[in-house]
Parts: structure tokens; C-alpha cells; sequence
């Protein structure tokens, strides 16, 4: 029997669309000048990122003067948080955050606390949402900057954007949100909701691996993170990335263009899947809000007394590809930093299971899926002492 090849760790990465790949070839082989030349060849490229970046900025309703192209996700909340710390540092030392962020800013804040900045982490609920008074309470005089993300990666939650937007305003204080999972998969509007700065990373969109932007709303002062040439309006040096721009551009405009349609099939999916998970596997439950709060194609559970390392091995034998959280922590042993701050037990976080799924997820898939996991969460339960343990006094 052939092996199935079923992916569903899209909040990992996507693969890059046909149409985007064909996009970008030319910018590969034939319009290679560098943008930073004088002569023709170097005009088109230059009119091509030019292009590149009104896209991108019409994707979320920005000028395109106000974005900025990275290296990724990562670099661009570096960027977002260490370049607006460095360079305000004279208004305030107080930075507000989360205990549910992405690394790529939790450790970003802990560098900086180690450095001169007071970092407040503000608790979520069990769903993973903070609380607006325990925002509009942590803000002080110090307070220069806060860092909340628009959808977290691991459960799925979306915030209450806006809400938090207004609060910065009305306070005066600067508001940047990690949107690396919301960009591309739910509707962004910067102006809308109150966003002063906003990372995002095309990979996730099914664009290219290492290219992102970092939105910044016009008047923001950023200190420069990479110096030397003077490409992105002097702001960060290098020679850009013209295939992978062009690639992201075009994997974004797909993506808004298709976003009501694929998010309809999306929901319906996950629905099946949450719905039959919790129902066919007892002791399991949902981590994250229900309905439009949660990402579209996000499902993410908790098997008890079973470890999520031990089911993500044995689904890739029956050629699944899942995930127990985020891809930048799979190394690691712990449990997720993010179930644990949602209230999860130590022992109860290590079983849990993300399942993020895509443009090509299917119901046959879905159904697959319903039919694989509770076998295997069967089957370790009962090699596992902590299940026999707990049968033992459930008789």
C-alpha cells in the first residue's frame, strides 16, 4: 500500500504556488541587475520592488513608503522592537508584551531587560486573550512601546486587535503586532485597527522561505538593525532580494484575492476535525477559542497522559505531517511556553497536537485523520503508565 502524503503543519510553512514560483524565474535568470545600479537592467528591477512594495502595501492598506522589506518574520520583529527601543530609548525604558509571543519576540524582550528596559509580560486567559484593563493598568509614563500578536501560532487565538490599538493611541504609545500567522489568512487593515508597526513573513502565505516586510507607520523613528548600503530608503543595508520580493507580492495579492472563498472550506474542515477529535478520543481537549476568534485553519488539542513527540512520529509513519506547537521550538524538550501560560498542567502540555491546514486539505484527508490519531492515542495510552495509573482508579 502506497504511503499517503498528507501536510498539515501549514502555520510551520507553506509551499510556494505555481503561479508565485513563475513570477519569480525571471527575476532569477534574466532581470538580475542590481537595483542599486544606474544603467536599465538595474531600472527594472528597481521598477519591479517598486511595484512589489504598492502590493504589499494595498494588501493591509498601507502607503508603500511604509514598508520595509526583511529577511523574514524574525528579523522584522527584531527589527520592530529592538530598533524602536534603541532609538526612543530617551522617552521611556517600559516595553509591554505577552506571555503567549512568538521567540522571535520573547527573547528579543529578554535582551532587552537585560539591558536597560523594563519588560512587562501580560497573562492571557485560558483561551489565550489578554485582558484589556490589565493592558490599559501595565501602561505607566515610562511605557514607549507595546508588542502583541495579532494570532498566535500554536493555538490559534486572535486578538482583539483593534481594541488594544485604541488603548496605545489614546495613551500615546506605539503598537506593533507580530501579524507573521494573520497576514495572508484573515483580514488586515493597518489603518482600521489602530497598528503602528506589523511583521509579516511570506512563507506563510505561500510565498518564499526567507524574505518578510515590517510595516511602519510614517513618523516612527526605528534605529537601523543591519548597516551599510543604503537600500530600503537608507533604513537596512543589503542587496535585496528581487525573486524573493517579487514572490512575496505576488503569493500576498493571491491570497487576499482568494481569502473569503478559502476560509469558508477552511472553518468547515477544521470544524470536522476538532469536532471528531474531541469526540472519538476521550480525556482530549480543544486549546483556543471557538469560531471566529480562531484561526481558520488552526486545530490544536491536548491528548492526556500521552507525549506529543511520540504521536508526531507515529502519524509521520502513517504519512501525516503535524506538529505539537511552534516549528522554531521543535527542538526542544519542553512543553509549549504558550499552553502552559493558557493554564495547562506541566505533564498535560507535553500531549498535545497542532494540526494547521491548507489550500489543498481535503475531507477525505479530515476523514483519514479522524480514522489515524485515535489509534494512535490508543496505543500509546496503553504503554504509557500515567493512563494505566488513572484506568486503575477509574475502576
Amino acid at each position: 500500500m502506497e504511503k499517503r502524503n498528507i501536510y498539515m503543519d501549514h502555520a510551520a510553512t507553506t509551499y510556494v504556488k505555481p503561479e508565485v514560483l513563475e513570477e519569480m524565474i525571471p527575476y532569477f535568470t534574466e532581470n538580475f541587475g542590481n537595483p542599486s545600479s544606474i544603467y536599465s537592467q538595474a531600472r527594472v528591477t528597481n521598477m519591479a520592488i517598486d511595484e512589489s512594495r504598492g502590493k504589499i502595501a494595498k494588501a493591509i492598506n498601507a502607503d508603500r513608503r511604509e514598508i520595509f522589506i526583511t529577511g523574514g518574520g524574525s528579523e522584522a520583529d527584531n527589527w520592530a522592537i529592538k530598533g524602536y527601543a534603541n532609538a526612543n530609548k530617551h522617552k521611556g525604558n517600559h516595553i509591554i508584551t505577552t506571555t503567549i509571543e512568538h521567540h522571535a519576540i520573547l527573547h528579543v524582550c529578554e535582551y532587552l531587560g537585560k539591558n536597560g528596559f523594563e519588560i512587562t509580560y501580560l497573562p492571557v486567559d485560558e483561551k489565550g486573550f489578554i485582558n484589556i484593563d490589565d493592558l490599559r493598568n501595565a501602561i505607566k509614563d515610562t511605557t514607549i512601546l507595546v508588542s502583541i500578536m495579532f494570532a498566535n501560532n500554536e493555538i490559534g487565538t486572535i486578538q482583539s486587535v483593534k481594541e488594544i490599538g485604541e488603548v496605545c493611541r489614546e495613551n500615546k504609545v506605539v503598537f506593533h503586532t507580530d501579524a507573521v500567522q494573520a497576514v495572508g489568512h484573515i483580514p488586515v487593515d493597518v489603518q482600521e485597527l489602530n497598528i503602528d508597526m506589523l511583521s509579516m513573513a511570506a512563507h506563510k502565505f505561500y510565498g518564499p522561505k526567507g524574505v518578510g516586510a515590517l510595516y511602519v507607520r510614517k513618523g516612527i523613528r526605528l534605529e537601523n538593525l543591519i548597516h551599510g548600503g543604503a537600500q530600503e530608503r537608507n533604513k537596512r543595508a543589503g542587496t535585496e532580494n528581487i525573486p524573493g520580493i517579487i514572490g512575496m507580492a505576488k503569493a500576498l495579492e493571491l491570497a487576499v484575492e482568494n481569502m473569503e472563498e478559502e476560509n469558508k472550506k477552511l472553518v468547515m474542515l477544521r470544524n470536522k476535525l476538532i469536532d471528531g477529535l474531541l469526540e472519538r478520543v476521550p480525556h482530549s481537549r480543544l486549546n483556543g477559542p471557538c469560531g471566529e476568534m480562531r484561526l481558520p485553519g488552526n486545530a490544536n488539542i491536548t491528548f492526556e497522559f500521552i507525549e506529543g513527540e511520540s504521536i508526531l512520529l507515529m502519524l509521520d509513519a502513517k504519512g501525516i505531517a503535524a506538529s505539537s506547537g511552534s516549528a522554531c521550538t521543535s527542538g526542544s524538550l519542553d512543553p509549549s511556553h504558550v499552553l502552559l501560560a493558557i493554564g495547562l498542567p506541566h505533564e498535560i502540555a507535553h500531549g498535545s497536537l497542532r494540526l494547521s491546514l491548507g489550500e489543498k486539505t481535503t475531507e477525505e484527508e479530515i476523514d483519514y485523520v479522524l480514522e489515524v490519531v485515535p489509534q494512535i492515542v490508543q496505543r500509546l495510552r496503553e504503554m504509557s503508565p500515567l493512563w494505566d495509573n488513572f484506568a486503575k482508579g477509574e475502576k
